[in-house]
């Protein structure tokens, strides 16, 4: 047995043909479940069926628009504000696989496209060009987010407000404005679908995720001053943790001065390499610290995960029965749930 860094790596031979294999093990069982025991929590098959077939049935169902499932909806819309200052953690795609997930779930969900990026809007295959009614004038011009929603045309129930370029200039135009952190929340407070039960009735919407730019500037102050959650996803890297320290102080900051309702209420560990004793590591790290805040669904590092958003689609459109798109639908359950998934 030797070692490489960090990395403990150890020598096997096959019984066929007496090659010299080499791997990175990782000590203990991990948190993330195969494609075949998420396929056997999804309900609705029969029970004498294959993990194999019960993933082909869902995405049959997935294909022909029919929700997997149908859970409880929420008494009140929950707002997500999904946000890391630090990129390539897995934040848009988290965003939009989620919502598609829980629309699978029978849960009607809004998307706020706020970076200027516009990746959200890109992979739920929205118009986002520039001069299209977007979050710029949203928050500059003071349109109202009835106007400026689409349909998801392959998700039932999931609505999008799209982000063009021309929210780049935003922050520098807000400067002078009153009450500048104040103009997203006092818009989703004005959506006649936004709200409890008895306000916004039967066609509310049961949850806003708002995609933020990967800073802590003016545009995501907005979008933690109007969420009351606030989803964190953070990549099973070492990086990942470093800026987590600047963000929750933030988050101190603007629970303490303008939104005392903001929490963060969830974690999802994305990219995860079970393959690997580093994300181990920092899997155990981020679960020692925050406790049940953490998923315990982990997303898996997939190739179909990051080939959907070329074809204008989330992995749960573009390939539902993929470990991606099963550990994606497992997470939303957990959402659902409280976080707290037995």
């Amino acid at each position: 047995m030797t070692y490489h860094g960090s990395y403990e790596v150890s020598r096997e031979t096959t019984p066929d043909d007496g090659s010299d294999v080499s791997r990175e093990t990782a000590p203990g069982p991990t948190p993330v479940l195969t494609a075949a025991q998420l396929a056997e929590r999804a309900a609705g098959f029969d029970d004498d069926q294959t993990p194999l077939a019960r993933a082909a049935q869902a995405t049959v169902m997935v294909r022909a628009g029919i929700p997997q499932e149908n859970l409880d909806r929420p008494s009140e819309t929950r707002v997500f504000v999904v946000a890391n200052q630090k990129g390539g953690v897995g934040k848009t795609t988290s965003t939009v696989n989620l919502a598609a997930a829980l629309t699978q779930l029978g849960q009607r969900v809004l998307v706020i496209d706020l970076d200027p990026q516009g990746n959200a809007s890109t992979a739920l295959n929205i118009e986002h060009r520039q001069g299209t009614p977007s979050t710029y004038e949203l928050l500059v011009d003071g349109l109202s987010l009835v106007d400026l929603a689409q349909p998801c045309p392959d998700a039932a129930g999931l609505w999008v407000v799209p982000a063009t370029i021309d929210l780049a200039g935003a922050e520098i135009e807000l400067v002078s404005v009153v009450a500048r952190e104040q103009r997203l929340k006092k818009a989703i407070d004005a959506h006649p679908r936004i709200g409890s039960a008895a306000d916004a009735g039967e066609d509310r919407f049961d949850y806003v995720f708002v995609d933020c730019p990967p800073s802590l500037g003016l545009l995501t102050l907005n979008a933690l001053v109007a969420g009351a959650e606030m989803l964190i996803p953070i990549q099973a890297e070492y990086y990942a943790l470093e800026g987590l320290g600047q963000l929750l102080a933030t988050v101190d900051m603007v629970r303490a001065h303008l939104n005392p309702e903001l929490a963060v209420s969830t974690i999802v560990l994305t990219m995860y390499d079970a393959r690997t004793r580093l994300a181990a590591g920092v899997a155990q790290e981020v679960r020692e610290h925050f406790g049940d805040q953490v998923l315990k669904t982990a997303i898996p590092r997939s190739v179909r995960v990051s080939e959907a958003p070329s074809y204008g689609q989330t992995v749960m459109t573009y390939d539902p029965g993929s470990p991606g798109a099963l550990s994606y639908l497992e997470a939303a359950r957990e959402i659902v749930a409280g976080g707290r998934l037995s």
